[in-house]
């Protein structure tokens, strides 16, 4: 035990004396593009059925898509079916 004491205050002490050996990066912000009007997004927050929830988590997986991309292309056929 007195073993482990002693290494423990000299790790102790070694953090105090020596300077960190790697270097700290440095963060910058990222700039973001300009959107256009119809880039800008807004929250769309809704209920759906379990079962069609699962649906589309099982759709995104197999397809490679998100389910915020199958959102928008399924609201964008719906809309381009009732003439809008």
């Amino acid at each position: 035990m007195e073993d482990y004491k002693k290494k423990l205050g000299s790790l102790a002490d070694r953090i105090r004396k020596e300077s960190p050996q790697t270097p700290i990066q440095q963060v910058l912000p990222v700039k973001a593009l300009p959107l256009s009007a119809d880039q800008v997004e807004v929250r769309f927050n809704n209920w759906i059925p379990k079962e069609l929830k699962k649906k589309i988590k099982a759709y995104g997986v197999q397809h490679d898509l998100s389910q915020k991309a199958i959102t928008i292309q399924a609201l964008r056929d719906f809309l381009e079916q009732n003439g809008q």
